[in-house]
């Protein structure tokens, strides 16, 4: 993972394919097989900017790269960070990681989630597993400029408790009087004593105003349709919903067409999208 020769690359105008080389100055286990690495610019040049939602392509040297959406603050952009999950062969070698080694960084790329158009709304985020590392950036921002937003409610959902990431964070969000946040696991030992069950059954105790919400969700592909349905049910629409559909995305630029869906390439045209948008293709189970 070192690749010391790689240090003093520059990425030069005209090649979006060649990445950026940062540096792992923290590595944080968050579950046993999900790590959130900060990362700095090995070049010691610009810091890299990004809007809540986007992700880079995070490549593994002799590996490989994967699109990893960006689960940190953008006001602290000299700190780039990442949330992990061991998957797959590539993800594999970027979790084993450590401190001081080097990752390949294209990007970012990617439409953001729609944070100031949701400004003097009511903001409600739904989420499931490693979904919330997408979100992330957008509560930040939220929290940061809370005056600017109405009610703010935050659903999360995770397997059971030992698959629920940013901990720490979640207790201090909870502790918040501008903020609620709703817990809930699939399944708990005795000793847990908050919620238990899906997401979409806690949505009725959100409080918003429909005709004045924006609604983002993000989680696997079964959680977003029902969450989307029953969001619906309380009377939002659906070009109010945006959801995160990180689908098969390989290059980041729409140029080998793995994460196309109907008429869209999530890599260039999402990932976030209105579900307006999107309905007619996501509600297709086979595609």
């Amino acid at each position: 993972m070192t690749g010391q020769g790689h240090a003093s690359a520059v990425v030069p105008v005209g090649e979006p394919m060649l990445p950026r080389i940062f540096r792992v100055v923290k590595r944080v286990r968050e579950t046993a097989d999900t790590f959130t690495f900060n990362l700095v610019p090995a070049d010691g040049g610009q810091e890299l900017a990004f809007q809540p939602g986007q992700f880079n392509m995070l490549t593994a040297f002799g590996a490989g790269e994967v699109p990893i959406s960006i689960s940190g603050d953008p006001a602290r952009p000299e700190t780039l960070v990442h949330t992990i999950r061991a998957v797959g062969s590539v993800t594999k070698v970027l979790c084993r990681a450590a401190k001081g080694d080097q990752i390949g960084v294209r990007g970012p790329y990617g439409t953001p989630w729609p944070v100031e158009q949701a400004k003097e709304q009511d903001v409600v985020i739904i989420t499931g597993g490693l979904g919330l590392a997408p979100l992330r950036p957008a509560i930040y921002h939220v929290l940061g400029h809370r005056a600017d937003y109405g009610n703010f409610e935050l659903i999360y959902g995770a397997r059971t408790p030992a698959d629920i990431i940013f901990w720490r964070e979640l207790e201090r969000w909870r502790g918040r009087f501008d903020t609620r946040v709703h817990l809930t696991v699939d399944s708990a030992a005795s000793d847990w004593r908050t919620n238990v069950g899906v997401v979409t059954h806690l949505i009725p105790r959100a409080r918003f105003d429909p005709e004045n919400t924006t609604a983002l969700v993000c989680g696997p592909g079964v959680m977003m349709r029902f969450t989307v349905q029953e969001l619906r049910n309380r009377g939002l629409p659906l070009e109010r919903i945006f959801v995160s559909l990180e689908r098969n995305m390989k290059c980041g630029l729409g140029l080998c067409g793995h994460c196309q869906l109907g008429p869209v390439f999530v890599c260039k045209d999402g990932p976030v999208f209105p579900y307006s948008r999107v309905r007619d293709w996501f509600e297709k189970r086979e595609i």
